[in-house]
């Protein structure tokens, strides 16, 4: 469930509205976030070679203006991705129109789009709403919880999160929202998130911080083991705190702030599994004992998105043998013989074999919203861990009507 947002959580010098311009068919499905001052920023996208127009536009500018980002725009209902030759300049298009409304210049605003890839995006909907959300934008909660509505797809609920810290005595908040409930596999998914901030932060140093950040939350789940064409997650640091300049990646304002970071990140990206398609309940899978962190990241991930190990947690079934099966296939070595699994807190394997439990008792356990897989390979002191969901009929369904 998210906080309630208050009017105290926003950070100083950014204003955010959110409209339904004709992409959805009801619902909004345009949203923008504007700093009043140039920000600092920084962003990671998706990994995937077949990558949308709002992501090559969005890097782009990235380039151009990480120093001075002024803004996001983002609409939902359409990927604009695969495109053809159309795609691009409906980006750009998006870009230029906010940056004209509020006088800056076209490179200072990111670009965001999700939903069905391949159709064609009817984008003269989306200029014709602009200057409407350039007027209307506000600094009310009210707003920010519209944006971040503004840019769902199959998501159940809007997500955002809240963070604080203090640098050089000064209070410094953090707002991030994100969307996403499928085609969710690192690295990211069809999956955005957007943070304001309002400390003060060199634009490599936010970059350090983000990419810090990300890998641990939200490198680090998946709902399906698809990774989509349009991830962004993009951060804005506009200083208006009055909270000094944070222009080296060490010290004690850097620590703080990073912490209030990965905060947001792992609130966000554990509300994305929490929502993911059909999903009924989240499972922490955590890997140790292996020679490296890749080692113990490359078995987490295997098991996490094993279709058999999510349709037993689906059933609440305690079938140990199709994690060990699992990590047996992610092209780790291991001894399976030194292999211990632990489901919801209960020894369910020992040295690779059956370990007396109480199956009733653990399918109990299992049906809870929140179930912990441990897994210890006995081959080093390297950990990881990964957030993933069940796999239940109804995901099948809404995958398969996603386009009807």
């Amino acid at each position: 469930m998210n906080p309630h947002l208050l009017a105290s959580d926003i950070p100083a010098g950014f204003t955010f509205a959110a409209t339904h311009c004709g992409i959805k068919r009801s619902r909004l499905d345009l949203g923008i976030l504007v700093s009043d001052l140039p920000s600092t920023a920084a962003a990671v996208f998706t990994t995937n070679q077949i990558v949308a127009a709002p992501v090559i536009a969005s890097r782009e500018n990235l380039r151009k203006a990480r120093d001075s980002m002024r803004g996001v725009i983002v609409n939902s209902g359409n990927a604009n991705c695969c495109t053809q030759e159309d795609g691009y300049p409906a980006s750009m298009s998006m870009a230029s129109k906010l940056a004209d409304e509020l006088g800056v210049g076209a490179s200072q605003i990111l670009v965001s789009s999700t939903g069905v890839i391949g159709a064609p995006l009817r984008v003269e909907k989306i200029l014709a709403a602009v200057p409407h959300l350039a007027l209307v934008r506000s600094a009310e909660a009210g707003a920010f919880e519209e944006f971040a509505r503004s840019i769902m797809t199959t998501d159940t609920r809007p997500k955002w999160a809240t963070a604080r810290c203090r640098i050089g005595g000064k209070q410094v908040r953090l707002l991030g929202c994100a969307k996403g409930s499928g085609m969710i596999q690192p690295n990211m998914a069809t999956m955005l998130a957007y943070i304001a901030t309002d400390a003060a932060i060199s634009s490599p140093v936010l970059d350090h911080a983000l990419r810090t950040a990300v890998e641990p939350t939200f490198n680090s789940i998946t709902v399906d083991g698809d990774t989509s064409t349009n991830d962004t997650v993009a951060i804005l640091a506009n200083g208006k705190s009055g909270a000094p300049a944070i222009t080296k990646a060490s010290g004690l304002d850097y620590k703080a702030f990073r912490k209030a970071l990965h905060s947001i990140c792992k609130s966000l990206a554990l509300a994305i599994v929490e929502d993911g398609e059909g999903a009924e309940r989240v499972i922490e899978i955590e890997v140790r004992g292996t020679a490296s962190e890749s080692a113990a990241r490359q078995v987490a991930r295997t098991i996490a998105n094993s279709p058999l190990v999510k349709t037993a947690f689906a059933g609440a079934d305690p079938n140990w043998g199709r994690i060990l099966a699992a990590a047996g296939r992610s092209g780790v070595k291991f001894d399976s013989t030194r292999a211990n699994i632990w489901i919801a807190g209960v020894a369910v394997c020992r040295s690779g074999r059956e370990h007396l439990f109480d199956e009733r008792a653990v399918h109990q356990e299992m049906l809870a919203k929140y179930v912990p897989i441990r897994i210890d390979l006995g081959s080093g002191k390297a950990s990881w861990r990964v957030w993933t969901c069940d796999f239940t009929i109804e995901y099948v369904h809404i995958n398969s009507s996603y386009r009807t």
